[in-house]
């Protein structure tokens, strides 16, 4: 299987690049024009999705600025020197433990400087997919803007005259306090950089963005072999008002399928959705069995584009139970971190490629992350079949609410909205999940209020899709109360023989599992359920068969999953985590230390993972691939 995986992501990577040059070609064709609008040292793209005619900037100049100096030092008008990098790129990914560890952690200053020469004037838009934390933007010394937080993209619109011209970025990362202050808490390392792609693309007199797709099959399927998609588009108009109307088509192999929109009257500066209806004769589903993929190509004439692969495939659920393409559904497989030794967060294509294969690796069929994944990892989940729950809200610690104030509310708000928009496309994406570990009913700072709008908006938005949210096992609620009402899927943690009762015998541990399975089922009937968390630390410091050792691990993840997999009314279980990450750089593995006294653990390192922080496998994680693999697919 993982030969295959590979197998596949070579030939994904060239269709990448192929795309890369053709959206240059196209960019550099666009509207009469016969030589290259934007030229750059370097344009190859990681990414697959998005607007037509953007060059992906990929080589930059690195200047690190502890003691912040560089505003004072005309560093915004790209004034420095320092090393030749490739973003998406991390100043800090080393070091993550002990004191140097800590003094990482809490942070610094950096600047970014590219070169970049457009042949024609006009409006252009520099485009990024992530930066942490604090990002302010010049071009040629003029200020484009500011944007705070991390894994959210962003935009900025400049008028550019032909030329050459600098591109400039101040990321500031300091203070993972300050960080938290402003509602976005941090459960890993302090990382700081340009960790997500940027682009650079020429605005036409219109633009597409944010296409979302929902399927619904025929009643009678497979029978009838018919499924009805409707395909949405937001339009925006920079020219005059008019009349606008985009076509494209999906495709796949030799099946070729128009899209057409009715036109609509789009005044100047406007945006609005345009929708169109299809009918597609025995498709070809998407499914972790068999992932599907049809090319997605959207136009407005010769002025803008958008493509990108997507899947048709339908989710639906009742009654407590999960079902894709109209089969039950059981998802398993691991949690991830979007972290790798010596690259921080900006992850390569090889690093995205080593984190599918690991997952392919266990028989995983599904994986959850706290934060928004990359774009260009959630197309190799797409293309590898693997399902995603998908974290999209203030990830807090266990039971905490950062966003007390209206202004953090919205801030927490706005998260989602960009998430969602962003990433709805996908089709491994089943489930949004709104927070992270939620105690009892809710925390009474505003959590409440939070979770009900978003789920309002969400199933109006987005109704293909799942509205989650994350339960602290240790503080469950022995009723739901009106955080959990208008939610559809319920995913618990469960430490059981970890935090709870370590050492625990098997009659203990199968007893205090099936308990709180039964508990969950009594609050929360009628909606799916998952275990979103299970596991234990492992290395070889400890005694193999001992609470942190090897065998302990192996043992524990398999008397849940056999538990787990025993149980009729549970939708998934996925441990924690596939691979050891680095968080808080104090962290000494929470309560365990307590409980089980001489414990060695790593400060710094969770080492719940099934593969180690260097990506060497841990003994459990066979134990854990035997066991997923017998299961359904």
């Amino acid at each position: 299987m993982i030969a295959a995986s590979k197998k596949r992501w070579l030939i994904g990577l060239s269709i990448c690049a192929l795309f890369a040059v053709l959206g240059i070609l196209a960019l550099s064709t666009s509207r009469g024009s016969t030589v290259p609008v934007v030229s750059v040292l370097a344009s190859d793209s990681n990414i697959q999705e998005g607007p037509g005619g953007r060059t992906a900037l990929t080589e930059w100049t690195l200047r690190k600025d502890p003691t912040d100096l560089g505003l004072k030092r005309g560093f915004a008008r790209g004034q420095f020197n320092g090393q030749k990098v490739r973003v998406p790129d991390t100043v800090n990914p080393l070091p993550v433990t002990g004191t140097a560890g800590e003094q990482n952690y809490e942070g610094s200053i950096a600047w970014y400087r590219t070169s970049l020469r457009v042949s024609r004037a006009g409006l252009y838009a520099v485009s990024f997919q992530s930066a942490n934390f604090l990002a302010t933007v010049w071009i040629d010394g003029h200020e484009l803007g500011t944007h705070e937080g991390t894994y959210l993209p962003f935009e900025f619109d400049r008028e550019l005259s032909a030329g050459a011209h600098t591109l400039v970025v101040r990321v500031d990362w300091r203070s993972p306090q300050a960080q938290t202050q402003a509602g976005f808490h941090r459960t890993w390392f302090n990382f700081g950089g340009i960790n997500g792609e940027v682009t650079l693309r020429r605005l036409a007199d219109s633009t597409l963005s944010d296409p979302d797709m929902q399927t619904v099959l025929h009643p009678d399927w497979p029978n009838a072999g018919r499924a009805s998609v409707t395909l949405s588009v937001q339009v925006h108009n920079y020219g005059p008002a008019r009349e606008i109307g985009p076509a494209g088509t999906l495709e796949r192999g030799h099946q070729q399928i128009p899209i057409t929109f009715t036109d609509e009257r789009v005044g100047h500066e406007k945006t609005v959705t345009m929708t169109a209806h299809l009918q597609i004769a025995k498709p070809r589903l998407w499914s972790p069995a068999h992932p599907n993929l049809y090319r997605l190509s959207l136009a407005i004439g010769q002025e803008s584009s958008y493509s990108a692969w997507v899947g048709i495939r339908e989710l639906s659920w009742h009654s407590g139970r999960l079902y894709l393409n109209g089969r039950r559904l059981i998802l398993h497989g691991a949690s991830i971190q979007e972290e790798a030794r010596g690259e921080g967060d900006a992850l390569s294509a090889a690093d995205q490629d080593h984190l599918v294969a690991e997952l392919e690796a266990i028989g995983a069929n599904a994986t959850r992350s706290q934060h928004p994944l990359d774009p260009a990892l959630l197309e190799r989940l797409d293309a590898a079949g693997i399902l995603v729950w998908q974290g999209v809200g203030p990830v807090d610690p266990a039971g905490d609410w950062s966003d007390r104030t209206p202004a953090l509310m919205r801030q927490a708000e706005q998260q989602v909205r960009t998430t969602v928009t962003a990433d709805q496309l996908h089709p491994s994406i089943i489930a949004w999940n709104l927070a992270n570990e939620v105690a009892g009913n809710g925390h009474p700072g505003g959590q409440i209020q939070y979770v009900q709008k978003m789920a309002g908006w969400l199933h109006t938005y987005d109704p293909g899709r799942m509205v989650a949210l994350d339960v602290w096992g240790e503080h469950p609620p022995k009723r739901a109360g009106a955080i959990y009402h208008d939610l559809d899927a319920i995913s618990e943690t469960d430490y059981s023989g970890w935090y709870e009762i370590p050492g625990a015998s098997a009659a203990q541990l199968g007893g205090l599992i099936d308990h709180r399975l039964q508990a969950m089922h009594r609050t929360f009937p009628g909606k799916v359920q998952i275990v979103s968390e299970f596991g234990a630390e492992a290395n070889s410091l400890n005694p193999s068969r001992s609470p942190g050792g090897y065998a302990y691990q192996s043992r524990l993840l398999t008397e849940h999953i056999d538990a787990y997999e025993r149980d009729p009314y549970l939708s998934g279980m996925l441990v924690w985590d596939l691979r050891d990450f680095a968080l808080t750089p104090t962290f000494a593995g929470g309560s365990i230390s307590a409980v089980v006294p001489g414990i060695k653990l790593i400060k710094g390192l969770n080492q719940k993972g099934l593969f180690t922080y260097e990506g060497a496998p841990k003994p459990a994680e066979p134990v854990v691939a035997k066991l997923f693999k017998a299961l359904p697919e």
